[in-house]
């Protein structure tokens, strides 16, 4: 399994709700208990301060209050105003506390953001920023029910000026701007309050793979053999070839025209490039490439699946050249649009559409990775060390679906297992990591 925890759009969710046996007021009290107890275990019982915006998201803010106080909290409530939808004036009147103007509320401990949720679509107003502000700076710990207000939901646009939480509780489902950036970072921890309603669909966050077992009679070929293609550049395809050895490739070899100095011996390097062996799991073609385009129209003639990255990517020109081609493509946003052009829409939005044109897995790097499959399944990446902001580090997860591939993984669950473990090794590898230490935390 490469699934972890469900992610809607503002509008899947909205469908959800509505569609849930337990009814709309049943979710909004397990919504703030949850945030209540979520609140709780995070920063303990310290003094709370719940803003309550006019909507369900401060109907949330309400039961929570409740919650808290019930749990022995000193809790007080700010509202930006009176509520406007049956189920948060309902919620209003079962908290008995007084309700404070938000622009005169002081301080708390414990800041619960309950001012606005999924469907914000336009920037706050200054003196609500200001305050919002005012309130996590003086906090202790700052949790959001569902998303900081100020985000968009289905994009992670900033439309307001945000501070940055250090918790966010999400109501029966992640949502897109929970892993998208410029939203990503204010989010703190996210954590997932099941609130009973069916989350089930094609987007995820992708979560711990499960590989496939090396067999009792397995040997090299069976194990999976990588082909590389060297260009202009060989020591990116050498991080790409050490990247697949150490990731459970059985046997790799480099087609080069000179020999690659410093490769591991068990990394066969030949002069010639039989891409249509049957014994090939997959080809990788990009890394280092150079202007050499008739690499990769050497491996768009091989009926073996493969990963196109970097250079060989800015070759392909049209993406239609890519159906059938069982291919695994790496761009980041340059390249992606090199590739695809402007598309519109979120970058969600637009990996979808990508995948879609091509007929390839889409794995469309950066701080937000997503990987993009043509029948519509979207894996969200989770967050990632900044260091692997580095040279390097993307021809190594080329390597590492490529050997993936090879080990008999299809397209989309080799990019998403890679994309995990790539994360991975780069916490292991820490802060001053270059590629090359995170090849040897593979």
């Amino acid at each position: 399994m490469i699934a972890s925890r469900p992610i809607l759009t503002a509008a899947a969710m909205r469908a959800a709700e509505q569609a849930a046996p337990c009814g709309l007021p049943e979710l909004m009290e397990r919504a703030g208990r949850s945030l209540a107890e979520a609140s709780l275990r995070f920063a303990g019982p310290i003094p709370a301060l719940v803003l309550c915006g006019p909507g369900n998201n401060g109907g949330d803010g309400y039961v929570a209050a409740r919650i808290l106080r019930e749990r022995g909290c000193e809790v007080r409530v700010a509202a930006l105003a009176e509520p406007t939808t049956d189920l948060a004036k309902t919620a209003r009147l079962q908290w008995d506390g007084p309700v404070e103007a938000l622009s005169e509320a002081e301080p708390a401990s414990l800041l619960l953001d309950c001012l606005f949720g999924t469907g914000l679509k336009r920037a706050l107003e200054e003196p609500v920023v200001q305050s919002l502000f005012r309130f996590a700076y003086a906090s202790q710990a700052a949790v959001a029910a569902d998303l900081p207000s100020g985000l968009e939901a289905d994009g992670g646009k900033l439309l307001s000026a945000v501070p940055r939480f250090d918790l966010t509780v999400a109501f029966g489902a992640l949502k897109p701007a929970h892993r998208l950036m410029p939203a990503m970072p204010f989010m703190g921890r996210v954590v997932r309050a099941d609130i009973g309603i069916d989350a089930q669909g094609e987007w995820f966050e992708i979560g711990e793979p499960e590989l496939p077992p090396i067999a009792p009679d397995a040997h090299k070929y069976s194990r999976g053999l990588v082909h590389c293609l060297a260009g202009e550049m060989p020591g990116a395809i050498a991080l790409s070839a050490r990247a697949a050895a150490h990731s459970g490739a059985g046997y790799v070899k480099i087609s080069t025209s000179l020999p690659i100095p410093g490769l591991p011996l068990s990394v066969v390097q030949v002069g010639d490039a039989q891409v249509n062996d049957p014994k090939i799991g997959c080809l990788l073609v990009g890394p280092g490439l150079g202007n050499l385009p008739q690499l990769l129209t050497l491996a768009l003639i091989s009926h073996r699946p493969k990963v196109i990255d970097a250079d060989a990517i800015g070759h392909v020109g049209d993406p239609g050249r890519l159906k059938g081609q069982h291919a695994v493509i790496t761009p980041h946003a340059g390249e992606f649009v090199r590739l695809f052009g402007e598309l519109p829409g979120s970058k969600a939005e637009q990996a979808l559409a990508a995948a879609e044109a091509s007929g390839a897995v889409v794995v469309f790097k950066g701080p937000d990775t997503l990987v993009a499959a043509p029948d519509g399944r979207l894996g969200f990446a989770p967050p990632s060390p900044a260091w692997l902001a580095t040279a390097g580090t993307g021809d190594v997860l080329a390597g590492m679906i490529a050997a993936l591939r090879a080990r008999g993984l299809p397209a989309f669950e080799a990019a998403c297992a890679s994309v995990w473990l790539h994360g991975r090794a780069a916490e292991r590898a820490g802060p001053s990591m270059i590629a090359d230490d995170l090849v040897a935390q593979l």
